[in-house]
């Protein structure tokens, strides 16, 4: 079972040796040595999986954890030097797989990353996300609004853009976001401006205004934008 692997480690010999093992295993890997680098690989990388130390420079790596969750549910395993109770049950409330204390056995990682892979791609639920009367379907890259003579849903006509961006907020419901938040959300690739994510937006409100919902995006001063549920 191949796949990609982000290591975030800030010991290289450690990173070193788990790209090691995991290259034999014949995953491709990618390296992050700090929180916001982290976040940023996550985005461009698309890993698979994550294996997650605690302490990095830049921040804690439950932060990481939050964030990549948040952003697309992706199967993490934590290595740390933490062999606490407290820690490992922080980890695991916060969204992390399985929990690796150094030091660590290299091959046993990556019979780790095996397993937790299997069990991410045997269990493959719908996703949804219910904020106020919309429902946003993270599979089906839609957000849908029950029709007003309750035949069913009705699906609001955004862009892939618009989706990314609506689909991120919904993940974090009163959380006021940055532009560049947002548009690396939609697209960690692009080199555009972060006003761009301006006219995006300007389009995506009407849209829900369309439908009844327009107040549910609202601008945060000197920040971004935050989406509420419907009062």
């Amino acid at each position: 079972m191949s796949g990609r692997i982000l290591i975030v480690e800030d010991e290289r010999e450690i990173g070193d040796i788990l790209a090691l093992y995991l290259d034999k295993g014949g995953y491709q890997t990618q390296r992050a040595f700090s929180v916001s680098e982290a976040i940023r690989l996550h985005a461009q990388f698309r890993p698979d999986l994550v294996l997650l130390d605690i302490g990095l420079p830049g921040g804690d790596g439950l932060e990481v954890l939050t964030t990549i969750g948040n952003r697309a549910g992706t199967p993490v395993i934590m290595v740390t030097a933490l062999d606490d109770d407290g820690s490992k049950l922080s980890s695991l409330r916060m969204g992390a797989d399985d929990y690796v204390v150094k030091p660590f056995n290299p091959a046993e990682v990556v019979e780790r990353v095996r397993a937790v892979r299997r069990r991410a791609q045997g269990a493959s639920p719908h996703r949804t996300i219910g904020i106020g009367s919309l429902v946003v379907d993270i599979d089906a890259h839609a957000v849908l609004r029950r029709a007003e003579d309750g035949s069913g849903l009705e699906r609001l006509p955004l862009t892939p853009t618009e989706f990314q961006i609506f689909a991120h907020m919904a993940r974090q419901p009163r959380r006021a976001f940055t532009r560049m938040e947002l548009l690396d959300a939609a697209s960690p690739d692009s080199d555009a401006y972060d006003r761009v994510v301006d006219s995006h937006l300007s389009k995506l409100r009407a849209k829900l205004n369309a439908v009844g919902c327009g107040d549910m995006i609202e601008p945060v001063r000197g920040v971004g934008y935050r989406l509420w549920p419907e009062r």
